[in-house]
């Protein structure tokens, strides 16, 4: 049994065996599905977990609740990595009531065809547990249109409160034991804090300042999210690094990934990421788009606000993963980055136009220098360019 108070319990599950999240997203050290049980008068579930670790999660409910009964559940997300149990869940509990707003049960109706034994809540409203009670933040596009966090507020402390926050403030990383930050090392969760906002989260800049104004000024004790560890020692880190991501804030780093065929565009990245180590930059991210897979170089460009792309020429266009990636970059809407790029070619150059085509109608980045475009091989001239581009980078990102 996993304490989290005296009166909230941790009944979430582990996955280490799923390699990619949502299918996309790699998981090296797995995930977590977090559920959590409220024990008042009244028993309240908080979301579930993906199906296939229903028989898991029903025996940590039953380790804390033996053979009483459900009262509320509570759904914060309806994706199915949460919402994947409910449907079993109510053959266990038929008298349960499901909590939600209007969105979460147009989403349940077509996930699972419930329709019944439901409660609607709007943003504001409020649940006596019995010495405790819920109140509702609807937080829409926190990452879905239904998503929500609950508050919970309890007699005996008044003057602060656990949020149950949906897939806010989560991370990829199962937990190895412990549940609570201040018993565990964290060291490792702050990346892939990091890659998981800016995988899953990152698009939706303005969604997340809307929450957290929504939550400024409520003290607050835990942070229970539904991957990841929960936050209690830490809740001050971890709100400062959403506040800086949704707000597209970066370090003063750099980040400058490429494509290459046979080696020559990967020189010219080298070059370029000498000459801006020599003017004082420290922080720099170098990626071959082939080989590192885009959740990483994503989480990089989140971090630091310079960008220096850079490509082949492919069948008259931009090189295929390249051209994959500045998609991923847009559609995630990342903002207020320093930018630069360089192409290569061997008869018809196209790749340094198309970049530039991306970010002229899609990125509007701030561009740094003129791009660098390379004929077959690097030669003298193509590498001063490629200097000079480095160089111009580091200026604008150590400029006062």
């Amino acid at each position: 049994m996993k304490n989290i108070t005296n009166r909230v319990f941790y009944v979430g599950v582990n996955d280490r065996n799923k390699s990619l999240f949502e299918g996309l997203w790699p998981l090296p050290a797995g995930v977590s599905y977090n559920s959590y049980i409220i024990k008042d008068e009244k028993i309240c579930l908080i979301d579930t977990v993906e199906v296939d670790f229903f028989t898991q999660f029903i025996e940590n409910i039953r380790e804390v609740i033996g053979e009483k009964p459900i009262d509320y559940l509570v759904v914060n997300h309806m994706e199915p990595d949460h919402s994947g149990s409910i449907a079993l869940l109510k053959k266990y509990y038929p008298e349960i009531t499901i909590i939600g707003n209007k969105k979460t049960f147009g989403m349940m109706h077509g996930y699972y065809g419930i329709d019944d034994g439901t409660m609607e809540v709007k943003n504001g409203d409020q649940l006596s547990l019995g010495e405790s009670a819920l109140s509702f933040v609807l937080t829409p596009m926190v990452h879905w249109p239904e998503t929500m966090m609950t508050l919970l507020n309890d007699e005996k402390t008044p003057n602060s409160s656990i949020l149950f926050a949906g897939d806010a403030f989560g991370c990829f990383g199962a937990l190895n034991g412990g549940v609570i930050d201040e018993e565990i090392n964290c060291d490792d969760y702050w990346k892939e804090m990091v890659r998981y906002y800016s995988n899953i989260v990152g698009k939706y800049g303005t969604p997340v300042q809307n929450a957290l104004k929504k939550l400024a000024g409520v003290k607050l004790d835990y942070i229970c999210s539904t991957h990841g560890p929960v936050w209690h020692e830490h809740i001050e880190k971890v709100i400062d690094m959403y506040n800086s991501m949704s707000l597209y804030e970066a370090g003063e780093g750099l980040v400058i990934c490429y494509g290459t065929m046979y080696g020559n565009t990967e020189r010219m990245a080298e070059v370029i990421a000498e000459a801006a180590c020599k003017a004082g930059v420290k922080n720099i991210a170098l990626y071959n788009v082939s080989k590192t897979h885009h959740s990483y170089i994503l989480r990089d460009i989140f971090r630091y606000r310079g960008l220096i792309v850079g490509a082949p020429t492919y069948n008259a266009g931009l090189y295929h993963e390249m051209d994959i990636l500045l998609s991923e970059i847009a559609n995630h809407d990342v903002k207020n980055r320093l930018f630069g790029w360089f192409g290569s070619f061997s008869w018809a150059g196209k790749a340094v136009q198309k970049i530039g085509e991306w970010n002229e109608n899609h990125l509007h980045f701030d561009v740094v220098a003129d791009p660098v475009e390379m004929k077959q091989a690097l030669t003298p001239e193509v590498r001063e360019q490629c200097e000079a581009l480095g160089k111009a980078m580091a200026e604008r990102l150590l400029a006062k």
